[in-house]
């Protein structure tokens, strides 16, 4: 059974810092990119970034260019999502997301094969 399974979502003043996690089960992790999206009320899901299992490969929205960092730990099948510098534009519930082979067009959401449940992250002003 695939899984995935975000966390480390919370309550965070402006400029303050969360590291988010998904863990990945139930498929070959290297053969996958794993995406993190997020969508605010009222608001389409959005691409944040992504990164290719196979040769590490980053890409990020220009929102969060300089500010997020994604990184992955294919010993344990995991992707982080390092969040600094947060804004309350961030304010959205995160989601990871699996899709197999490169990510062409990483941020479309429909090209993922899996999902998890979200994690929701506040950031106050």
């Amino acid at each position: 059974e695939v899984q995935l399974q975000a966390s480390g979502g919370g309550l965070v003043q402006a400029g303050g810092s969360l590291r988010l996690s998904c863990a990945a089960s139930g498929f070959t992790f290297d053969d996958y990119a794993i995406g993190w999206f997020r969508q605010a009320p009222g608001k389409e899901r959005e691409g944040v970034s992504c990164i290719s299992s196979s040769d590490g490969s980053t890409y990020y929205a220009d929102s969060v260019k300089g500010r997020f960092t994604i990184s992955s730990d294919n010993a344990k099948n995991t992707v982080y999502l390092q969040m600094n510098s947060l804004k309350p534009e961030d304010t959205a519930v995160y989601y990871c997301a699996a899709r197999y082979g490169s990510p062409q067009v990483w941020s479309s959401y429909y090209r993922y094969d899996y999902w998890g449940q979200g994690t929701q992250v506040t950031v106050s002003s």
